[in-house]
């Protein structure tokens, strides 16, 4: 239906255009358009083209999903070239194009970024995060999952400079060990969700270390992480009274001896409890959950 009025109200008619671009149709018209839809419309005209070329320059938040996963690179360079307001970068599962080369100049004529997206681009270095580092001092929220490029040296920079940060997930970040995540959350203690899932890198000092530096955590991931043991869990459920989930999955040394703590105040866990695993089993084997007497 937008896409619809948007044609109907062409340069021809005398609407549209002489409507004030700055104050009403970028900010109250355009914005409710998808992205896709609005990079077609500049074909219309070269008024129509002026148009967008202003809304992708006042543009606050860029999601490439909004367009498709392989945009070419020169498409990608040209949609941001002009835009120095953007708070919100999505540059998700774009390992086919992103590279530092057109990465780095939009990171570095934009520094109210307070949310940015790069999960599984693959192609880029440690020099994009420290790019971040230096660019972005009010990052609130990052995603490197799957990034194996990230290193100690570039999380450290990142720690130094994005003190505000709020979320970070490190998912499957394979080059980190303990001592890179003790140096984040150090630096850091305003997190509040910080994944670490798929690193058997980590372990209980850098559990321990995230349970007394940050207060306000509400959500942790271990999943998958083979070093974490029932004694840093503990340190867990006694320095972070906000915690609402943690996940733990797969984490073969973590046993219901120190889950049942946080359990017992309402923490979502992503196990379940002993019993509750034994007759979900016994149901699975026999077709129907028995009912088993326990007052002995």
């Amino acid at each position: 239906a937008p896409w619809s009025l948007m044609m109907s109200l062409t340069p021809s008619r005398g609407c549209l255009l002489d409507l004030p671009w700055e104050d009403i149709l970028v900010p109250h018209i355009l914005c409710h358009l998808p992205l896709q839809q609005l990079l077609s419309l500049q074909r219309v005209s070269k008024s129509f083209q002026s148009l967008i070329q202003l809304y992708l320059a006042n543009m606050r938040c860029f999601d490439s999903s909004q367009i498709g996963p392989a945009i070419p690179r020169a498409a990608f360079v040209n949609l941001l070239k002009d835009n120095e307001v953007l708070q919100q970068l999505v540059l998700q599962n774009c390992s086919d194009w992103l590279t530092d080369r057109e990465l780095l100049p939009v990171i570095g004529q934009n520094h109210h970024l307070h949310h940015i997206q790069l999960k599984g681009c693959a192609q880029l270095s440690r020099h994009a995060l420290v790019a971040i580092s230096l660019s972005c001092p009010n990052l609130r929220r990052l995603s490197l999952a799957h990034c194996e490029w990230v290193d100690s040296l570039s999380l450290r920079s990142l720690a130094d400079h994005c003190k505000a940060l709020e979320a970070v997930d490190l998912t499957a970040c394979r080059q980190l060990k303990d001592e890179a995540i003790c140096y984040l959350v150090q630096k850091c203690s305003r997190l509040k969700s910080l994944s670490l899932a798929v690193n058997a890198n980590v372990g209980d000092v850098a559990v321990e270390e995230i349970a007394k530096c940050c207060p306000e955590l509400e959500h942790l991931d271990l999943t998958g992480c083979l070093r974490v043991k029932n004694d840093s869990i503990r340190v867990l459920a006694e320095y972070c009274p906000k915690l609402r989930s943690l996940k733990v999955k797969h984490c073969h040394n973590v046993a219901e001896s120190s889950l049942s703590v946080l359990r017992s105040r309402g923490v979502e866990l992503d196990v379940e409890p002993p019993m509750q695993r034994a007759l979900v089993l016994l149901q699975d084997v026999v077709g129907f959950a028995p009912f088993i007497n326990l007052q002995i």
